[in-house]
């Protein structure tokens, strides 16, 4: 397999890297290596000066702690936007609903996001989806992602690890290139 090539014009979106997602009564997600992937992912693109656009979700509607005003919608540490990188707010799952992302993409011709973050199978899975159709290059880094245990039809849970693994065994290929935090690490060094 050869080496991963990130595109020159590539994006580096994380989703949702939020504190409301730590709140016990969501369940075990999945993926304890989130945040120091995350963490490695943001030096190593910040270190060759790349541009980088943060997302996250901020709803009156929602129940899940995301609330403007909540302490829920606060950046986790290691996804804290410095100081000059743009955020971009949502309030539904794509992050291109709504929002000035499509706009910003260009100011930066940009056809090509590399995407991470939370909830693999809501808003990573939605965003990777809608930026296909609109024609981006679109890589997921599956390790840099997690989720949440699912209720299915039937009343069961799923475990998030499936979740997980289903969301992005249906991005690859289709929507995405699913690819790992040591290889878009290994990329972003050798540019």
């Amino acid at each position: 397999m050869s080496p991963l090539q990130i595109p020159a014009d590539a994006v580096l979106l994380p989703i949702d890297i939020q504190k409301a997602f730590d709140h016990p009564g969501l369940g075990r997600r999945n993926n304890p290596n989130l945040e120091a992937n995350v963490r490695d992912l943001f030096a190593a693109w910040r270190a060759k000066g790349r541009p980088l656009i943060h997302v996250r979700h901020v709803s009156s509607a929602s129940t899940m702690g995301f609330q403007p005003g909540s302490p829920g919608i606060d950046f986790k540490e290691e996804a804290r936007p410095k100081v000059g990188e743009q955020v971009i707010t949502k309030q539904v799952h794509s992050a291109f609903i709504g929002t000035d992302l499509e706009r910003s993409l260009e100011a930066w011709k940009s056809r090509s996001l590399i995407l991470f973050g939370i909830q693999t199978n809501y808003c990573v899975a939605t965003t990777a989806r809608m930026a296909s159709n609109l024609g981006y290059t679109v890589l997921v880094v599956g390790d840099a992602c997690s989720t949440l245990p699912q209720k299915m039809l039937d009343g069961s849970m799923a475990k998030p690890e499936l979740v997980h693994d289903i969301a992005l065994s249906e991005l690859h290929g289709e929507f995405a290139a699913v690819v790992s935090t040591r290889d878009v690490l290994a990329a972003v060094a050798s540019r």
